[in-house]
């Protein structure tokens, strides 16, 4: 069995499997008079294939234990998926590149602080959604369309935090 420690999740850190979206280090701009800031661009949604389009949904998480062990990973080949938490939840996030199999010395595991969000690029590998200590809501964006847009992968993993 794999085990990882879920390392601090940072945009440098994440850029090889998707995009951090987190307001306090991003651009921004005043928009509606100057009575909203706009964090304008902070993911690519990706959407592949036939008849894709993009979906908005809400997630809602019951709280894991840890540690998180895991059987198998999931990847998303025709399009990104980025989670955003609505009430701060804490999550992890298991990920490995893209690619037809998954390198044991490659996967990699986070948590966010509660005010991040994450974006998979298409064809990441990742863990299921993972919320820590409450049940989490998440506005998800992710692809619909034509084909299957969803692969696993065995592997037997174990997840702490630091």
């Amino acid at each position: 069995m794999l085990e990882l420690k879920a390392e601090p999740l940072t945009p440098k850190a994440f850029m090889p499997f998707g995009d951090v979206i987190d307001s306090r280090t991003s651009d921004s701009f005043a928009i509606n008079s100057g009575l909203t800031q706009r964090h304008h661009d902070l993911a690519t949604v990706e959407t592949l294939g036939e008849n894709a389009r993009a979906l908005i949904s809400i997630f809602v998480s019951q709280p894991i234990k840890t540690p998180l062990e895991l059987s198998f990973l999931e990847r998303h080949p025709q399009g990104s998926q980025a989670f955003m938490p609505l009430h701060e939840e804490r999550f992890i996030v298991v990920v490995a590149p893209r690619g037809e199999e998954i390198d044991p010395a490659e996967v990699r595991a986070f948590v966010t602080d509660g005010r991040q969000g994450v974006n998979y690029h298409a064809g990441t590998w990742h863990a299921i959604q993972s919320v820590l200590e409450r049940e989490g809501e998440f506005l998800v964006v992710d692809r619909g369309g034509d084909g299957n847009n969803c692969d696993e992968y065995p592997i037997d993993l174990r997840i702490t935090l630091e």
